[in-house]
């Protein structure tokens, strides 16, 4: 949780990946900051970029107006990209060079912008399956500094009471 190397939360839906995110994040020295999270699998194919990285006023039919995005909302803080193997490989390689480079720019813009954030990502998809083609290599490389493997439920039933209680 101190440092800022990228995780890779790994799980079955409803393991509790988000909640493993934000203990992440609640434990760092970001906890100040923003924590943002993104489901990458409910964000339109059309807007993933400029929902990620802005847009600028005019881009594209509807953007009546500058929209920074996701990454410079998560500025100094956290951004947990869920779902993150339902990302099409163009939009990977634009988060690859965000990741590699510190900066993004806008849908529409000529100008970068420094962003610091930390990257969680999460999927549902297993290891295996995102070697094989859901990640690009190099993303997945970049992403996989840290894999945290959540089993499921059924797996930890120990759990269960102390699940009980705080619902409770």
């Amino acid at each position: 949780a101190r440092s800022d190397t990228p995780v890779l939360v790994t799980g079955e839906t409803g393991t509790g990946k988000e909640l493993v995110a934000r203990a992440i994040h609640a434990g760092g020295r970001r906890v100040s900051k923003a924590f943002v999270a993104v489901n990458c699998a409910a964000l339109p194919r059309e807007l993933v970029e400029s929902e990620l990285f802005g847009h600028r006023r005019g881009a594209f039919s509807g953007a009546d107006r500058d929209f920074p995005g996701l990454f410079a909302g998560a500025h100094g803080g956290t951004l947990f990209l869920d779902e993150i193997g339902e990302l099409s490989l163009e939009v990977q390689a634009k988060l690859l060079r965000a990741l590699q480079d510190g900066e993004i720019r806008p849908v529409g813009g000529l100008e970068s912008r420094r962003v610091d954030v930390r990257i969680i990502a999460a999927t549902n998809r297993s290891l295996t399956e995102l070697r094989s083609g859901r990640l690009r290599p190099d993303l997945f490389f970049r992403l996989s500094v840290l894999v945290i493997e959540l089993p499921p439920l059924r797996e930890r039933r120990e759990d269960i009471p102390h699940l009980v209680a705080h619902f409770l």
